[in-house]
C-alpha cells in the first residue's frame, strides 16, 4: 500500500517524496525486526538518461551502529582517494592488502591499511569529502559508528554517477570489482534483494552483551533498477539469526521502495 502524506506550505521540493518513500520503508520493515535494533536505507540510482534518481529512503536512519567490517570499504575508499591527492597508483603491497580486506574480509590487511590512511583522523578527513555526515571513526576501526543513509551516499560515491563522486573512474571500478568478488561464504546480505550484488558485510559478536552486530551493504539489480542499499543491526542471539533478519529486510526493503 502506497503511503501518502501532504506537507505544509513551503516545504522544500522533493520533501513530500521523501517522507512518503520512509513511510513506505518503515511499513514494509518495521514487522520484521523483533528483538533485535536495525535500521536500513535504499537509493534507487537513475538509469541511463534519466535525471538525479530517488532521494535515500530510510528507516531508522539516525540511529549509529558499530560499523564492524563493512567500514573496510571506507577504509578503501579513503586510501584510493590518498593516492589521488599523491598522484599515484596504490603500490603492489597496497593492492595486496585491498584484495585481502575486500574479498575475505582480512583483519590483518585492513589494520595495516587503517594506518597507511592515517588512523581515525584519515579516515574522518575522508569522509567529509565523500559526503558522509554521520560516520565517525574510531580508534580500533571496527568500532566506528555509522548511519544506515551514510552508508549508501558511501555506495552512490562507488556505484553512482561518475560525475557525482570525488573518486575518479578507476579508483570506483576498482571498488566494485573486490566487492563483486567476495568469497562465497560471504555471499550473504543484501545479495538477498536482487541480482548482480556487489557487497561487503560485516559480523561481530560484542563481549559486553554476547549478542552479534550484523551489516551488509552493496548494490542489486531488482526489477530492471539498480538499487543501493545498507542494512545494520545490532542484537542478534546468533550470528546465523542476524543474517537471516538482514537478508529478510534487504528484500522487503527492496521491494517496498522499488513499488512505491
Amino acid at each position: 500500500m502506497r503511503i501518502l502524506r501532504c506537507e505544509p506550505a513551503g516545504a522544500p521540493a522533493g520533501e513530500e517524496a521523501r517522507v512518503d518513500l520512509d513511510a513506505v520503508l518503515a511499513e514494509a520493515v518495521a514487522p520484521l525486526t523483533g528483538d533485535a535494533s536495525l535500521s536500513v536505507a535504499v537509493l534507487s540510482l537513475p538509469a541511463r538518461g534519466e535525471g538525479g534518481g530517488e532521494p535515500i529512503a530510510a528507516y531508522g536512519g539516525t540511529t549509529a551502529y558499530d560499523t564492524a567490517s563493512i567500514v573496510k570499504v571506507d577504509v578503501l575508499a579513503a586510501l584510493l582517494l590518498l593516492a589521488q591527492d599523491e598522484g599515484r597508483q596504490l603500490n603492489g603491497a597496497e593492492l595486496g592488502y585491498a584484495d585481502a580486506m575486500i574479498r575475505r574480509s582480512d583483519n590483518t590487511s585492513a589494520t595495516r591499511l587503517w594506518r597507511v590512511i592515517g588512523g581515525a583522523a584519515g579516515l574522518d578527513a575522508a569522509n567529509a569529502r565523500l559526503g558522509l555526515t554521520s560516520t565517525t571513526a574510531a580508534r580500533a576501526w571496527g568500532l566506528t559508528r555509522t548511519t544506515a543513509p551514510d552508508q549508501v551516499r558511501l555506495l552512490r560515491a562507488v556505484f553512482g554517477p561518475a560525475g557525482g563522486s570525488v573518486l575518479r573512474e578507476a579508483s570506483r571500478a576498482y571498488v566494485r570489482e573486490l566487492m563483486g568478488g567476495v568469497e562465497a561464504d560471504q555471499r550473504w546480505g543484501v545479495s538477498a534483494a536482487g541480482t548482480g550484488w556487489a557487497l561487503k558485510n560485516g559480523w561481530m559478536p560484542r563481549t559486553t552483551t554476547g549478542l552479534w552486530d550484523i551489516n551488509s551493504i552493496g548494490r542489486v539489480t531488482a526489477g530492471g533498477r539498480t538499487r543501493l542499499v545498507a542494512v545494520l543491526s545490532d542484537g542478534h542471539a546468533t550470528k546465523e539469526a542476524g543474517i537471516a533478519l538482514v537478508e529478510s529486510v534487504a528484500r522487503a526493503a527492496v521491494a517496498a521502495v522499488g513499488g512505491a
